[in-house]
């Protein structure tokens, strides 16, 4: 799955337990209600984060997750995360038409045509 969109947040990279590293990164998407989609990369998909920056369009490749969990009640609790595994830079490539210099052309001839 893809998520694309422009980069809102680029989080520093935290450090847990165990030497789990994650990295959080948020994406607003281009659409009628835009959505600030959060994406998790962990341990060295971290390092992936660095060359992107806060403003800049790109597409994210994402895997879903759930996990479950049994409070101490014994009532399970059901968690997603999205996991990035790959960033994208996303170039906008306008196409711009240059305008004409006119400020040179100078009609010195005579209309003369017979028609």
């Amino acid at each position: 799955m893809k998520v694309t969109g422009k980069i809102k947040l680029i989080n520093e990279t935290q450090t847990f337990g165990n030497n789990f590293n994650k990295r959080e990164l948020v994406v607003t998407t281009d659409e009628q209600y835009p959505q600030h989609i959060l994406i998790e990369f962990t341990q060295d998909k971290c390092t992936l984060l660095d060359k992107f920056q806060v403003g800049q369009n790109v597409e994210v490749s994402i895997n879903l997750r759930g996990r479950i969990w049994t409070n101490p009640e014994g009532i399970a609790k059901y968690f997603n995360s999205i996991q990035g595994w790959r960033i994208t830079g996303l170039e906008s490539q306008s196409l711009e038409i240059p305008e004409r210099d006119t400020s040179t052309y100078i009609d010195e001839e005579p209309d003369d045509l017979p028609f």
